[in-house]
């Protein structure tokens, strides 16, 4: 309950600067992890089966997802998208979600060393620059 004779209106007008400044950083820092289309490649075994642009859709803590950039259509003839989870420091399991609606675990990735925006797995590679 308010004290009415300490009651300071000043401190109040001082809560909602402050709520409304906290508000802004939340809603600001949520636009700069936003879908953007971005250039990506994605090579399985030692053919590449995708190099072009893409739909980058962050998914918080690194990992993201690639999809196609065009509204209703696959990545390929065979992939919907491809997702890099980050697990830990370094490392990201991959899966991808095939287009006649299959989820299949490609497996784990290391981040590339000479190119930090490459995830390199065992028999495939993702980069989205």
């Amino acid at each position: 309950m308010i004290n009415l004779v300490n009651f300071k209106p000043k401190r109040i007008e001082k809560m909602k600067i402050f709520v409304a400044v906290v508000m802004f950083l939340m809603v600001t820092n949520s636009s700069l992890a936003r879908d953007r289309v971005v250039k990506c490649r994605i090579d399985s075994g030692n053919h590449t089966v995708y190099n072009g642009r893409c739909m980058f859709m962050p998914d918080g803590g690194g990992s993201f997802t690639l999809g196609s950039p065009y509204k209703g259509e696959a990545l390929t003839r065979y992939i919907e998208m491809v997702s890099v989870s980050i697990v830990g420091r370094g490392y990201a399991d991959v899966s991808g979600l095939t287009t006649s609606g299959n989820n299949s675990r490609w497996g784990e990735a290391r981040r590339s060393s000479r190119d930090r925006a490459c995830w390199v797995g065992s028999d495939f590679r993702i980069c989205a620059w």
